[in-house]
């Protein structure tokens, strides 16, 4: 017998409540982690009724991860569509403020999907956190096929590459189908971390030393640095 859409409706309802309140338990208490317990406690529901929407922890942390990477590609793709198709070097610092200004905002859903691995949780393979993680990602380096596709895709500074890393970069050619240099798939992982690296410190709070004005310019500055050493064009001039 199928469900009712009244009843669909209100197992959804439950579903985001779930969610929700495993989030802010995860705020309030500086982790990524949870028990069951605790949110039926939240909820005033009982442990096991929790079981009828997810049927363990791991379900609902996939659940969590997969809503975190579909939110932060949201977010980077409309500060990228936002931007001129032809000024690259424009889209990639919107895409470079939004990623930052996610991870402040959300700093839990952040660690989730970026930072260390929640203890004893093992993702499924090829799951929703998969597809989900490759649909965010992605928002970075199509603005290099699209530098690229332009013409305006410079060498990147650094041009040595390790065999190690162009296995890497013909892993993902195979997988994609789209051509890669071995240079061009390097600079995209150090423009990605170089920039990763300053959110994640300003997310957890290792800059509030300095005041919002000069982390916006300390941003900015970062994010052209990463973009010319990786061989992106200037922003164009408004």
């Amino acid at each position: 017998m199928q469900a009712t859409p009244r009843r669909e409706k209100a197992r959804a309802a439950t579903i985001d409540e779930i969610k929700l309140t495993a989030l802010r338990l995860m705020r309030e208490q500086g982790t990524v982690d949870f028990r069951f317990a605790d949110i039926a406690r939240a909820m005033e529901m009982t442990p096991p009724a929790l079981y009828r929407y997810f049927a363990d922890r791991d379900e609902l942390l996939s659940a969590l991860i997969a809503d975190a990477y579909n939110d932060l590609g949201e977010v980077v793709a409309q500060a990228r569509d936002a931007v001129a198709t032809d000024d690259v070097g424009g889209r990639f610092m919107a895409v470079s403020r939004a990623y930052r200004q996610w991870a402040r905002k959300e700093p839990q859903q952040f660690a989730l999907i970026l930072g260390l691995p929640v203890a004893g949780y093992h993702a499924p393979v090829d799951g929703p956190t998969t597809e989900a993680a490759k649909r965010a990602m992605s928002q970075l380096s199509s603005l290099f096929m699209e530098a690229h596709t332009l013409g305006v895709l410079g060498p990147p500074r650094l041009r040595d590459v390790h065999p190690a890393i162009a296995a890497c970069a013909e892993q993902k050619h195979q997988q994609t189908g789209v051509p890669v240099s071995a240079e061009t798939f390097q600079a995209m992982l150090h423009a990605w971390s170089t920039l990763h690296g300053f959110a994640a410190l300003e997310a957890f709070g290792h800059f509030d030393w300095i005041d919002e004005a000069g982390r916006d310019a300390l941003f900015d500055g970062h994010a052209r640095l990463a973009a010319e050493t990786a061989g992106l064009p200037a922003p164009r001039e408004s």
